[in-house]
């Protein structure tokens, strides 16, 4: 089939001037292509792939497709030729009834990029119908008096083919009386006219019968006959007159059923029954007697149906008029319909994009639509506006053709998806509208970082914290979504030849957990920082950093160290005057922490002196001094211990020995410092045999009481069950003295005593003197905190180093109280 453009054919195929439907909103002419009515399914139309200039490839890689206008889709594109064919048969009259040119609108849509060109197909008409009367006998009524000349109107036959195929003559068969004459009417349809050739003579020939045969124009030509009967009246000699030969009227087409019309006069000169006068619709449409009644009395024309404009404009009726004697007249009433808006405009979606990117870029099109109205006039002209706020608007592409495009950049972190709303109005009164919502989803772009909720994260850790402990957790978040919103932590490498912090700790990739890898100590590193990256799982990824913190928390895992006394030197010496009062300044004792805060703070106390009572310490300056005036009756010797503790949980603490000589002046220093001990030994050595004999007699005491308790507890067995073993009461057990050495002696014993004590005795050689010492008991002793600290600080040097050396080097034993 070739194309025709306005009508005309062109030599070979038309060349359409398409143009890309892009957002600049330029126009495209139409491309016109005819073929014949109730074609066969798969006849060729025209090949659409040469005419866009476009290749059977392209066609199907930018998946080319046609869209009808109506619901129905009568013609199919051939992706691969490109070949454009009927896919349905299609009716003319069906389609467009009287109407000239029959068109088929289409669109041919291609994506990537999206492009619309408009065409049309045009239906030539065939000739597949014959003329039709509706009534197969037509009986006219004609006076004998009817003079020759007179016309009679004939009932017209119906042919729905337009043009050259439309009814084009009527004829009549062979008769003496008549010849028929075809008459054209406004609108182009034809009618028949019957004219009398010689006079009626009813007492001759009462009936005149013929048949009249309807011809169109197609070839070859069809037609329809009817038969007609005349019957000859007697005469009347007046016919009935109308007042008009035309009757002109206008009917809204909202008109409701029975609304009068018009209404139709004729009189009739005659007298008695030829003066009555009968009105009627003459059968030239079928169409007409299904919307139009008429009062065969009154001659009021009334609708029998509502009208609509848009189905039919103008409607011609012939009213025929006959008296009592058979005589009639005719005459034309023309209706035109007006038109109302009754019908609200239309919005067809011919493409849509529902998915799009949010890094597209304004004058994207989003979706391409025409916008309809069945009214004529203002009535039809339409305008087209989007309702709210959003980045989109509408571009006219040609008369009723739009597409909706973006306005500008869009963000889908802000709003996610959008409900378009077009609304198109009729400039009718009052206006009519019709809305339309498209719902257009955006595709996430990574086109965002993450997040930190904190630019600085801090926390903490403890001292000696065990490795893969949960120190915290980091947070970044990205608004983004899918895998642009998955995000990943990691550590950034530090510097080369900076502290390697990032072997401290380690960040969990997907929750951002942070873990220590090992243990820190605070002594070393007391804090460090890291930087950590939070990356998202775009293409590519995006990322942002922050610092990390972590601040070590001291523990208490350092006991204080003297600095005076030194912890290596002897036994510190000191002078005290016999004449010194209360609050004289014997020594400081000076010691320092390696921890920090309250496990640094350090606090002094006496814990074993030889008169207790004689010196204090300040809590937390170590000042040793005199508690009260020096008196005759004190000790020359003095030996002090003082007790340096820390303020940790728990706390830890160290010991320092003073060695206090009082003396008259300072001259005899040197006799007192250098004094052989070994006299002062006697009173501890009385001292220690008491507390032996107090010791066996508690031993004793507590044998008996077990001895009792076991044979009450033996009878009492025995009263109730059988026989049992009698336990064998334990022996209490002996104390063993060692023999004396010259390195130090021993003195052990074991018992049922709780504690038990281990005591040894040191004897230094090389002095006038020698003493008995009680060193630390085996359990923990009960009696009090300083004590306690005491013995765990010594028991490492007790372990190192032998009995006699401690006291000679340190002097760091304490005697346990009793």
């Amino acid at each position: 089939m070739k194309p025709r453009k306005s009508e005309e054919q062109l030599p070979g195929r038309a060349v359409a001037l398409l143009l890309v439907l892009c957002v600049s909103g330029m126009r495209a002419e139409t491309t016109r292509y005819s073929v014949p009515e109730e074609a066969e399914r798969g006849s060729f139309v025209a090949n659409i792939a040469k005419d866009l200039g476009l290749t059977g490839e392209e066609l199907l890689s930018r998946r080319a497709r046609v869209v009808s206008e109506g619901e129905k889709q009568y013609l199919q594109l051939n992706q691969h030729t490109g070949d454009l064919v009927v896919r349905e048969q299609m009716d003319r009259e069906e389609l467009c009834g009287q109407s000239e040119p029959c068109l088929v609108r289409f669109e041919v849509l291609l994506e990537s990029p999206l492009q619309s060109f408009r065409a049309e197909v045009r239906l030539i008409d065939i000739n597949d119908h014959a003329p039709v009367f509706l009534n197969k006998e037509i009986i006219l009524k004609m006076p004998e008096s009817a003079m020759p000349g007179t016309r009679f109107l004939l009932e017209s036959a119906h042919d729905p083919d337009v043009g050259n195929n439309s009814l084009q003559h009527y004829s009549i068969s062979s008769n003496e009386y008549f010849h028929v004459y075809t008459q054209r009417r406004n609108d182009g349809g034809r009618y028949a006219e019957l004219v009398l050739d010689r006079a009626l003579d009813r007492e001759q020939q009462a009936e005149v019968a013929f048949s009249v045969t309807a011809v169109d124009g197609g070839n070859p030509p069809r037609s329809g006959t009817a038969s007609i009967r005349v019957v000859v009246l007697d005469i009347n000699d007046n016919s009935p007159v109308f007042t008009q030969t035309l009757y002109k009227v206008s009917v809204m087409e909202n008109s409701s059923e029975d609304t009068i019309v018009v209404v139709v006069s004729a009189s009739d000169l005659d007298e008695g029954t030829n003066g009555e006068i009968v009105y009627s619709i003459f059968q030239n449409s079928e169409e007409n007697l299904q919307t139009f009644k008429i009062n065969p009395e009154t001659g009021q024309i009334r609708l029998k149906k509502p009208l609509d404009y848009e189905e039919k404009k103008t409607y011609e009726i012939d009213v025929q008029a006959t008296d009592g004697g058979g005589l009639s007249t005719h005459s034309n009433v023309e209706v035109q319909v007006k038109d109302v808006n009754d019908n609200a405009p239309e919005v067809i979606i011919t493409s849509l994009t529902s998915t799009l990117s949010e890094a597209a870029p304004p004058d994207t099109v989003v979706a391409l639509f025409n916008v309809r109205d069945r009214d004529s006039g203002d009535n039809g002209r339409t305008t087209c506006e989007l309702t709210g706020e959003q980045p989109f608007r509408i571009t006219l592409l040609a008369a009723d053709a739009y597409a909706l495009v973006t306005s500008e950049t869009l963000d889908r972190e802000q709003v996610e998806e959008y409900n378009v709303t077009v609304r198109a109005r009729d400039e009718g009164s009052p206006a009519l509208s019709t809305s339309k919502t498209l719902l257009v989803r955006l595709l996430d772009v990574n086109d965002n970082a993450p997040t930190f909720t904190q630019a600085i994260y801090t926390m903490v850790m403890s001292e000696n914290e065990p490795a893969g402990r949960s120190l915290g957790r980091l947070s970044a978040t990205d608004p983004d979504a899918g895998e642009n919103a998955r995000v990943r932590y990691s550590l950034v490498p530090p510097p080369t030849g900076t502290l390697a912090a990032a072997s401290f700790v380690s960040v969990d990739a997907e929750s951002g957990t942070v873990r220590t890898l090992r243990p820190l100590d605070y002594e070393k590193v007391p804090a460090f920082e890291v930087t950590v990256t939070a990356a998202d799982g775009g293409s590519p990824p995006l990322s942002t950093q922050a610092v990390l913190r972590i601040l070590v928390r001291d523990e208490n895992d350092n006991a204080p160290v003297l600095l005076h006394p030194g912890p290596e030197s002897s036994t510190a010496g000191e002078l005290v005057p016999r004449w010194a009062s209360s609050g004289y300044l014997v020594a400081k004792v000076v010691a320092v922490d390696a921890d920090a805060g309250q496990n640094a703070w350090l606090s002094y106390e006496l814990a074993k002196a030889t008169e207790p009572g004689l010196f204090r310490v300040g809590l937390h300056s170590g000042e040793v001094r005199t508690a009260r005036a020096v008196t005759e009756r004190d000790a020359a010797r003095q030996r002090l211990i003082v007790l340096v503790r820390d303020r940790g949980r728990p706390p830890r603490s160290a010991t320092a020995t003073l060695a206090v000589a009082l003396v008259d002046d300072f001259s005899d220093a040197f006799h007192q410092l250098g004094h052989d001990p070994a006299g002062g030994q006697q009173p501890q050595g009385a001292e220690e045999e008491m507390l032996t004999t107090y010791l066996i007699a508690s031993l004793c005491c507590v044998s008996s009481l077990f001895l009792l308790s076991i044979l009450v507890l033996t009878a009492n067995t025995l009263c109730r069950a059988c026989v049992r073993a009698e336990l064998p009461p334990p022996s209490p057990s002996c104390y063993a003295d060692g023999d004396g050495a010259s390195d130090g002696v021993g003195v052990g014993s074991t018992g049922t005593l709780s504690p038990a004590y281990r005591y040894e005795m040191c004897l230094t050689s090389g002095s006038g003197r020698s003493e008995f010492q009680f060193l630390r008991p085996i359990l923990a002793s009960l009696h009090s905190n300083a004590e306690a600290g005491l013995d765990k600080d010594q028991e490492p040097l007790r372990h190192s180093q032998p009995a006699c050396d401690r006291e000679a080097q340190a002097g760091s034993t304490v005697t346990p109280p009793f």
